[in-house]
């Protein structure tokens, strides 16, 4: 960390006294800045940045709002740029607000462009970095995303057409079951018929042991043995 402030400080120290030395190539009045001067601090914080990243330094920059994430996303364009080589000559310096350094930096697989955001008093708001992409591969990622998502879409229809051709299944399915109901419900009711047949058959044997012993407790028989009881026939009240 008092490394990285100790060249920062130098950076802008040098720029701050350079600055009266040329006046035709200053950005404008009120920042006092060549574009020399601000594309070599650019160059020097990218330096900065790549060595912190390839010493696994990151994590002391952590509590910093705006170094941190400008490391994160360095570290990120290092993953598919390759090892970062040196500043291209495509570099620029735009301003307005505050001072905008663009920074084309060259990797071993591909280039990447590094923002850097400088306010009025010449303070870092914000960095970050992009990976440029070849026309081959735009197009490649194009047509991939362009295939993923036709791709989905017809994996839904696909899955919309099964499910409105499983209706007609549901609806077998119901009426096979309604129909093994109904004849559950048929066998069931089958069932408690014959066992109130059965009840009232013992109860009429039951109830002509009684009649027949009584008839033959009246005629003074000894037993009932010689009584039949033919018929019962309830009285409806």
């Amino acid at each position: 960390m008092k490394k990285l402030l100790l060249v920062l400080g130098m950076i802008t120290c040098m720029l701050g006294l350079t600055a009266c030395n040329d006046e035709k190539d200053t950005l404008t009045e009120n920042y006092g800045v060549t574009q020399e001067q601000a594309l070599e601090y650019g160059q020097g914080l990218v330096e900065t940045m790549n060595e912190i990243v390839l010493r696994g330094e990151m994590a002391q920059y952590e509590s910093d709002k705006i170094l941190y994430p400008a490391l994160e996303s360095f570290s990120s364009a290092l993953e598919e740029m390759g090892d970062y080589q040196s500043v291209t000559e495509n570099s620029s310096v735009e301003y307005g607000d505050g001072i905008t350094i663009m920074m084309e930096i060259q990797g071993t697989l591909r280039n990447a462009q590094v923002e850097i955001i400088l306010d009025k008093e010449l303070m870092i708001t914000s960095i970050s970095a992009n990976v440029i992409y070849s026309f081959g591969e735009l197009m490649a990622k194009a047509g991939l995303n362009t295939l993923m998502g036709m791709g989905t879409v017809f994996v839904v229809l696909i899955l919309i057409c099964l499910l409105i051709s499983c209706f007609s299944l549901i609806a077998k399915v119901q009426k096979k079951s309604g129909k093994k109901k109904e004849q559950a419900a048929q066998i069931a009711d089958k069932v408690v018929e014959q066992i109130m047949e059965r009840e009232e058959q013992s109860d009429d044997l039951e109830l002509a042991a009684v009649i027949a012993a009584a008839i033959a407790a009246y005629e003074g028989a000894a037993s009932s043995d010689g009584y039949v009881v033919r018929s019962i026939k309830r009285r409806k009240r």
